[in-house]
């Protein structure tokens, strides 16, 4: 795999296979920002993933994701938001 400046980048197979997530728990600390990204099937939830970033790098991926949502949407229509999983009727955040 190589990325836009050239630069090769290594993946095992488990990590390019993907992690499905179906929900993303955002906290931040003064320096980082951790995003858990979970599978919830109610009544529990599996933590598949946990990405720490810089401040300056979250904002970096706000924008790329603003900028790709725009261009998925010129292409295939409006996104719709999908709805807050609930558990036992209750809402889990």
């Amino acid at each position: 795999m190589e990325n836009d400046k050239g630069i090769k980048i290594k993946a095992t197979d488990d990590v390019l296979k993907g992690t499905y997530a179906n929900n993303v728990l955002i906290s931040h600390t003064g320096g980082e920002f951790l995003l858990d990204f979970m599978m919830l099937f109610p009544p529990q939830g599996i933590l598949g993933a946990r990405v720490i970033v810089s401040p300056g790098h979250a904002k970096r991926m706000v924008k790329a994701l603003q900028e790709n949502i725009a261009r998925y949407e010129q292409k295939f229509g409006t996104i719709l938001e999908a709805e807050i999983p609930k558990a036992d009727g209750g809402t889990i955040h």
